[in-house]
């Protein structure tokens, strides 16, 4: 079994900040990570080969500092990395961002099954997944919180729902949208590390993946973020201070008119 999957190196949450001036996100001097659903779809993608073999291929659209992930990616079970980077990517939407990695994959070869995060914290769409499936013309499952069993033929899995879940069946090739009640992902061994030290990153240009320029980058995305900013604060703001008992006593006193 040949499984992708689909990881993007984002800001750490906590680091995460607005720059004031320019209203986009703040990247410098702010830590990357792998984009935590990613984490689970990889960690999923790594159970499903130890249980019916095959291989499992990390791959990211984004700038040579992603190697990293895939580093990481490989040091957690992945066989392989592969880095689509090129110039000609920036300024990316998700439509262009499916249709760069559609060509990546199909320029690696058939997958049986495509894993991806259910969302990226940076972006928040969940548009990629769907996206990608839609391109590659295969079925797609989003918000998977379970694989219940998978065959060379199909793949059983429990999808999340507001009331409970849903059991659904899709054909191989198919891709899922992981949530994170999924499993929880491993911590790399001194094994892994060292594989992963030693890999070599497969790098993939526009050029390589023939992808068209009208489709790539800022040129190929019809959305395009105007404004980003913090909501403005609503209501007034106290701070309560003081011991515990203190504090509950200044809330009692705040909350009383209200009720």
């Amino acid at each position: 079994m040949k499984i992708f999957v689909c990881v993007k190196q984002v800001p750490d949450a906590k680091d995460v900040r607005l720059d004031p001036v320019t209203n986009t996100l703040a990247r410098e001097g702010v830590e990357s990570i792998m984009n935590p659903y990613d984490q689970h779809a990889l960690e999923e993608a790594v159970r499903l080969k130890e249980a019916h073999g095959g291989e499992v291929i990390a791959i990211t659209m984004g700038p040579p500092q992603a190697e990293e992930i895939l580093r990481l990616a490989i040091s957690c079970g992945a066989d392989q990395g592969v880095l689509v980077s090129d110039r000609a990517f920036a300024g990316a939407d998700t439509w262009a961002t499916a249709y760069t990695l559609e060509q990546a994959i199909r320029h690696l070869g058939s997958a049986d099954l495509i894993l991806c995060g259910k969302q990226a914290i940076d972006g928040d769409t969940a548009q990629v997944g769907p996206g990608l499936a839609l391109r590659m013309q295969i079925p797609f499952i989003t918000c998977v919180q379970k694989v219940r069993s998978c065959s060379d033929q199909a793949i059983v899995v429990e999808r999340m729902m507001d009331d409970g879940y849903d059991v659904v069946e899709a054909p191989l090739p198919s891709l899922l949208t992981v949530v994170k009640d999924i499993n929880e992902p491993r911590v790399p061994s001194l094994k892994g590390k060292m594989k992963a030290k030693k890999a070599e990153i497969q790098v993939l240009t526009a050029t390589t993946i023939n992808a068209d320029p009208a489709c790539i980058g800022l040129p190929g995305s019809p959305t395009q973020v105007a404004r980003v900013f913090p909501p403005e604060a609503r209501g007034e703001r106290s701070v309560l201070s003081g011991t515990l008992d203190e504090q509950l006593d200044q809330l009692v006193e705040k909350l009383t008119p209200y009720l």
